[in-house]
């Protein structure tokens, strides 16, 4: 009665048609039974709320929201409901229908009513059915909410009703999939139910697949025979992996069936009551010392009927095979477990390839980093040679450069523009002081090399923990890179990620027009194919391998503002990418841009796809990967897109 009455209050305000004149006035129906609203129970507000609607005041759904909120007080002198504002004195009150001031109250003269949540549900449950046709279009998804996280049949007709009144397209759709939900579960034409369940088949949401799994939920049972007139999900054979021999042989105990087991301590209890003269079962206590001795010994006692007989294996399997195991559907209608069954098995597939494109949106935002990472070790390595393990120190470089840059600007997305060129010139600065004091120094001595620039890199970190300290410093992305693209409940990948893929496919493109289209560029192929035959062409290969590896260096420290946006900005972050460049690098090809960005494509999509198989152990996943580039190296020692030529060493 009271949905119905809702109902037509709720299309009487959609849709503006004249209003009856009420009979009362809220604060009439309230009073009728005060008492029933300072101390309301879920018997009792039921009566309360149609005596409400039958005013048909406007003003009711504010009074619920109140109500429902605990912002509705009553005045001890009169009993008289207001709404109330707390003020240093007391309370300004507030007519309920007409919101004008209604004087004032001291603290005690009023109490605020406080309905327990039984109560609560209730309001909730009338407000909803308002709120759908509320002109606010966030009050509208709130009901709709409300409604999918706790469906009732109640609600299938007004949300039916409003469905066609909404002008808000992404509420629209939202509507549009609650009602479909609701009319598969509540609607009493099982033709509906049936279309509406199979249209459900395309949707992966979460809560669609419960409610699926719902429809399909069936329980297990035993008998003599499978009945006729029952939808049986399946017929269960015992010591199948759906029912285990002993689980269905403990169903014919609990339908008594079958007698049950006769446990050790049952035969010893048994034994021990049943002593007669040092003997039982015609055998000496004495030799009750083993399991075989105290079955015989129980076993005469059964065969003089003093116990029960032991069930043996024989026995157990003769109950079994004399009887039937099946599941039945809850669900009794067998067109709509048929329906839900092709439903849930087409959401199920589609999740699948959802899940693996998202597991691909992840790979490729990974491989975006790694790219970053290691472009600009691939550069010095092709160009110079040299095995530079300080290259994760640049990328640090570059995180703490966003950090301090916005110390001093407030405003994240003007700090992240000047962030990116800042942290490019830091590092750079620093990869050409590096080559110009320690690297030059040891040119074809690549073992030196390898350990000054740890050394280096271990220093770094020491100074960098001196400066900045030991804690995690953050870099704030925008507010326009927060939050993530969700497509689906299956498919979504963060803002952030995806600004650091565009940047990847920025620098890619950069680098292109660089090495292909300027003089600096030139020079760096020229001595990256022939150092000697560059320098008689009057190229200066110390200068082009100074700026290559400042170039290289700048890379990195941009790629440490991009992962700086998203992971922890520590003194050994550097070292957490250093390992996955070198692999990009090495698998790639060394010295070839595209290379690089095949290595850090492949590293990102086996990463991502053996974490998938093994998501509780990252660990593995590093260890396997490792061991995967181990052995296609065997096989391809120059990488995926080898170099030709001198170049190539040939």
């Amino acid at each position: 009665m009271i949905r119905v009455l809702l109902i037509a209050l709720a299309l009487c305000f959609s849709f503006g048609a004249p209003k009856l004149v009420a009979a009362q006035t809220l604060q009439d129906a309230l009073q009728v039974d005060p008492g029933a609203i300072a101390q309301p129970s879920r018997r009792t507000v039921g009566e309360t709320l149609d005596r409400l609607l039958a005013t048909e005041d406007p003003a009711l759904p504010l009074l619920l929201e109140r109500w429902q909120g605990r912002a509705l007080y009553q005045r001890a002198a009169d009993g008289l409901f207001f709404y109330a504002e707390q003020t240093a004195d007391g309370f300004n009150l507030f007519d309920i229908t007409t919101l004008e001031a209604a004087g004032t109250a001291a603290p005690r003269e009023v109490a605020a009513l406080i309905p327990n949540a039984g109560v609560r549900g209730v309001i909730a449950s009338a407000l909803i059915e308002f709120q759908l046709t509320d002109p606010d279009p966030a009050r509208r998804a709130s009901a709709v909410a409300a409604i999918a996280r706790d469906p009732s049949a109640d609600y299938l007709e007004p949300l039916r009703e409003t469905l066609a009144e909404e002008d808000d397209p992404g509420l629209y759709a939202r509507k549009e999939r609650v009602l479909q939900m609701l009319i598969a579960r509540f609607d009493t034409d099982i033709d509906a139910r049936v279309a509406a369940i199979s249209a459900l088949g395309t949707d992966v949401s979460t809560e669609t697949r419960a409610l699926l799994n719902q429809l399909l939920r069936s329980t297990t049972a035993v008998g003599a025979t499978v009945p006729e007139g029952v939808n049986i999900a399946a017929v269960l054979e015992p010591g199948s992996r759906a029912l285990s021999r002993d689980a269905a042989y403990g169903m014919l105990i609990s339908a008594g069936l079958a007698p049950a087991p006769v446990t050790p301590a049952q035969i010893r209890e048994a034994l021990i009551a049943n002593i007669d003269g040092g003997f039982v079962g015609g055998m000496p206590v004495a030799q009750m010392n083993t399991d075989a001795a105290r079955t015989s010994a129980y076993d005469a006692l059964a065969a003089s009927g003093t116990v029960a007989p032991r069930v043996t294996p024989a026995d157990m399997d003769a109950a079994l095979a004399a009887h039937s195991f099946w599941s039945q559907y809850e669900t009794s209608n067998v067109q709509i477990t048929d329906a839900a069954a092709a439903a849930l098995a087409s959401a199920t597939t589609r999740v699948g390839l959802f899940q693996v494109a998202d597991i691909s949106l992840d790979a490729l935002s990974l491989a975006s980093i790694y790219f970053l990472a290691a472009i600009g070790l691939a550069i010095t390595f092709g160009v110079m040679g040299v095995i530079n393990m300080a290259h994760g120190e640049f990328i640090m470089m570059g995180a703490y450069t966003a950090y301090v840059v916005q110390l001093f600007i407030p405003d994240y997305t003007v700090a992240l523009i000047v962030a990116l060129p800042a942290a490019f010139l830091v590092a750079a600065i620093a990869g050409i002081a590096l080559e110009r004091l320690v690297i030059r120094h040891l040119a074809n001595r690549p073992l030196e090399t390898l350990l000054a620039t740890f050394g280096i890199s271990i220093a770094l970190q020491q100074l960098t923990k001196i400066i900045f300290g030991t804690q995690a410093r953050p870099v704030t992305a925008p507010s326009w890179l927060s939050g993530a693209w969700i497509y689906n409940d299956v498919l979504g990948i963060s803002w952030i990620r995806i600004a650091i893929f565009v940047l990847a496919l920025v620098f890619l493109a950069l680098l292109l027009v660089i090495l292909n289209r300027t003089r600096l560029g030139l020079e760096i192929r020229a001595v990256t194919q022939n150092p000697g035959m560059a320098a008689s062409m009057g190229i200066n290969p110390d200068r082009v391998k100074m700026l290559t590896f400042g170039l290289g260096s700048g890379i990195a420290g941009i790629a440490g503002v991009g992962i700086g946006l998203y992971a922890q900005v520590t003194s050994e972050m550097g070292s957490n990418y250093i390992v996955q460049s070198f692999m990009a690098v090495v698998v790639g090809g060394v010295g070839n841009v595209w290379g690089t960005l095949a290595g850090a494509t492949l590293i990102g999509v086996m990463q991502k796809g053996i974490e998938w198989f093994n998501p509780s152990n990252t660990l593995a996943a590093q260890t396997y990967m490792i061991l995967f580039i181990i052995i296609f190296i065997q096989f391809r020692p120059r990488g995926i897109v080898a170099l030709k030529g001198r170049a190539a060493g040939v």
